[in-house]
């Protein structure tokens, strides 16, 4: 259906009504168990929870607590550099001086859930040459293209060979959830349909069900023979429950404890008026917030529409609007990554500063004096939806009329997927490693396909407009790593000018949590996930 911003702000009301009758019961009203932490997100329902298939934020949830990766980040935020990068499932690593050979020793007496055997480096080589191998598993597997060969050495060691240097590695691809090792005799077991409803991990929790209930999600019970500190809490509840409102009822009457929050405007003053106890925990800078035009697509294939459309997003007004989640950014990484463009460094020539006029004349240039109109879609999801519907009033102030439909956004993701928009969101978190955004977002190996199988390459860049692969191959070449951010920096002028893609701003992932709730550490930075393995209930 259609979508207005009008519509918005009455769902946005709704909400706050909705938290006022929550309030109105009582914190005791669904009280619960302290043995079971229970979270609840905005989606229908489970897609996956096998960590190379996934794509929708929710799941990862449940990725995070079943699976290990090879390494970790620290509890609470990002690494600043290799050295604070933590062992898990290996306990060292050497690299060679040109950075393109990495060797891993792996834990010994790991053993996967359900009686799955012990873990090995077969299983290592397994997972990741299924990330680099399979077609099939489309989004995630453009992170792992760098890797030439992953050979083993005995059971606990596994050493990877990568096609270009990379002194990130650790940073990068090795931190993603999808990085996560499964157990390769589980999945040759089930099946791949079977194992994404069943996974076999390693992680501190182990799937105990998943609902036939959507609302009710997955369910958790802690891995007894896990190698690491035992969980605070025994039991994880992840539930799925789309409507705001209704999420929101859920946690202000206990019968949830953390839910994903709404970044919209005047969502958080809302709910804190309801609740002053409550705490709100954001990781900074959370998802990268993009808008790529699709270039093989009339009139986006026009450089001089698709600058037009840059010059009339006003992405201050909509990183204030956002507040205090949202911060407006000026090139793909944020200011607080290496190499990311600020306002006094980035090159005036793609600033894009909000400027009608020389929208209206590039439009004229292009054919459009009297504006144009384009069909367009989005997902329900507020911080997908409020956005859009900010920029659909700012294009229409110069000439521009996009038709804007709603959509579930689990199937928005699904149809994103196969490249039917035309002006797409992302909305994705990213290590602090300066070339990753630029890889999943902008390549050729990332293009989008319409069976599902691409990237979220949705722009098509690199394919319809060549050159930038050449650039990140120069700059992955590099392993001295201040010469490569500055060829970095060069590779986001590059497209800055073409205007495939345009960055709005970094929207930190917002949770809200009841106040007795104690995550056990705090919460600085990191990935829209976090491990809630030392959480309790008071």
């Amino acid at each position: 259906m259609a979508i207005s911003r009008r519509m918005f702000i009455g769902s946005t009301a709704a909400t706050i009504a909705g938290a006022s009758i929550a309030t109105s019961l009582g914190g005791s009203a669904f009280a619960q168990a302290p043995d079971t932490l229970r979270l609840a997100f905005a989606a229908r329902g489970v897609r996956t929870i096998d960590p190379a298939r996934s794509i929708q934020g929710a799941d990862e949830w449940a990725i995070i607590h079943i699976f290990d990766k090879l390494v970790e980040v620290p509890l609470g935020h990002f690494p600043t550099s290799v050295a604070e990068v933590q062992p898990s499932l290996s306990t060292s690593w050497s690299v060679t001086p040109d950075a393109k050979s990495w060797t891993f020793q792996l834990r010994q007496g790991v053993k996967f859930h359900k009686g799955y055997g012990n873990l090995t480096s077969d299983d290592v080589k397994f997972t990741f040459d299924r990330l680099r191998n399979d077609k099939a598993l489309g989004g995630n597997r453009v992170l792992f293209d760098n890797i030439a060969d992953v050979k083993v050495d005995g059971p606990t060691t596994v050493i990877f060979t990568l096609n270009l240097p990379d002194p990130l590695f650790i940073m990068g691809p090795l931190s993603h959830y999808s990085s996560s090792i499964i157990s390769r005799k589980a999945l040759e077991e089930k099946g791949a349909p079977a194992f994404e409803k069943d996974p076999i991990g390693t992680g501190p929790y182990q799937l105990a069900s998943v609902e036939s209930d959507p609302s009710q999600g997955v369910k958790l019970t802690v891995n007894r023979d896990y190698f690491g500190d035992a969980p605070a809490t025994p039991n994880l509840q992840i539930r799925y429950i789309a409507d705001t409102t209704a999420r929101t009822l859920a946690l202000l009457s206990g019968d949830v404890h953390m839910i994903e929050g709404v970044r919209a405007p005047g969502w958080v003053p809302s709910i804190q008026q309801r609740n002053a106890k409550l705490h709100f925990d954001v990781a900074s800078p959370g998802s990268f917030f993009t808008v790529s035009m699709n270039l093989t697509v009339k009139p986006f294939d026009d450089i001089r529409v698709r600058q037009a459309i840059a010059y009339l997003i006003n992405r201050d007004e909509l990183a204030s609007a956002m507040a205090p989640v949202s911060q407006r950014t000026y090139g793909l990484n944020p200011p607080s990554f290496l190499g990311g463009f600020t306002a006094d460094t980035i090159p005036a020539a793609v600033r894009y500063d909000h400027d009608p006029k020389k929208a209206k004349q590039l439009l004229a240039e292009a054919g459009f004096p009297n504006g144009l109109s384009f069909n367009a879609y989005t997902s329900q999801r507020e911080d997908y939806s409020s956005v859009m519907l900010i920029i659909q009033e700012q294009l229409r102030a110069g000439g521009m009329d996009m038709k804007l439909d709603i959509k579930d956004h689990t199937a928005f993701h699904a149809d994103q997927a196969k490249g039917t928009n035309t002006m797409f969101q992302r909305s994705a978190a990213y290590p602090p490693v300066p070339t990753q955004a630029i890889i999943e977002q902008l390549t050729a190996a990332a293009e989008v396909k319409s069976d599902g199988s691409g990237g979220p390459n949705f722009s098509h860049y690199g394919v319809a407009i060549p050159g930038i692969d050449d650039m990140l191959k120069k700059a992955m070449q590099e392993p001295n790593l201040e010469k490569r951010v500055k060829l970095v920096q060069e590779i986001e002028v590059k497209f800055l000018t073409d205007m495939p893609l345009l960055p709005i701003s970094d929207n930190g992932y917002l949770v809200v949590r009841a106040a007795n709730v104690d995550l056990g550490y705090e919460l600085k930075s990191g990935y829209a996930h976090w491990r809630l393995t030392r959480a309790k209930i008071g």
